[in-house]
């Protein structure tokens, strides 16, 4: 008898270790930090007529986010049959002002994650307004920090600029659906005249 509960220590003990070392064993990798959300109150559209210093600037401001007052939005008047150079730069505002600060000015991340975010523009019908990307991620993808706007004969409509982040998605293809929205802002007013 004494022999029966002797081996059967030694076995409920070995199970017992066996149980431990492989509960212990699991996957060592580290979980990737989240990617923080930047806070954005601020989408400022810099157009300058081709053969000019002539700059125009429009803003989309909403200093309160979400819920609170409505954005404050500037109307867009631009100039029939004409080419404008546009930069886009994005702004957290509730940040002291610093244009070399990745917290006050989101287009410098934006810059260093070009791989991974992606503008675009789409007009109301009938308003006669068409762009190109200007530039490009180290994949050759657009990005749209920069870009060539044309106007055609005089109309008016709507402009929505949307920033997606798409981290291991975008390709040269991606489309305003993939990814998540970063900011989605409306100009309600754009005359071309």
């Amino acid at each position: 008898m004494k022999l029966f509960f002797k081996n059967n220590f030694l076995a409920m003990a070995m199970l017992l270790n066996a149980m431990v070392l492989l509960s212990s064993c699991g996957d060592d990798d580290a979980p990737l930090p989240p990617n923080e959300e930047e806070i954005i109150t601020t989408l400022r559209l810099e157009f300058t007529k081709s053969g000019t210093a002539v700059t125009q600037t429009f803003e989309w401001q909403d200093l309160d986010g979400d819920g609170g007052n409505a954005p404050v939005i500037d109307a867009i008047s631009l100039d029939a049959n004409s080419t404008y150079d546009v930069k886009v730069l994005v702004l957290n505002e509730t940040e002291p002002v610093d244009l070399a600060d990745e917290s006050y000015n989101i287009t410098l991340e934006i810059e260093e994650e070009d791989d991974e975010h992606q503008f675009f523009f789409i007009k109301s019908a009938g308003l006669n307004l068409t762009f190109t990307y200007d530039d490009e991620d180290d994949n050759g993808n657009p990005v749209g920090l920069d870009n060539t706007f044309s106007t055609g004969a005089a109309s008016t409509g709507t402009l929505t600029v949307t920033l997606k982040h798409q981290p291991g998605i975008k390709t040269g293809t991606s489309t305003i659906n993939d990814g998540e929205t970063d900011i989605e802002a409306t100009f309600g007013s754009v005359t071309i005249q």
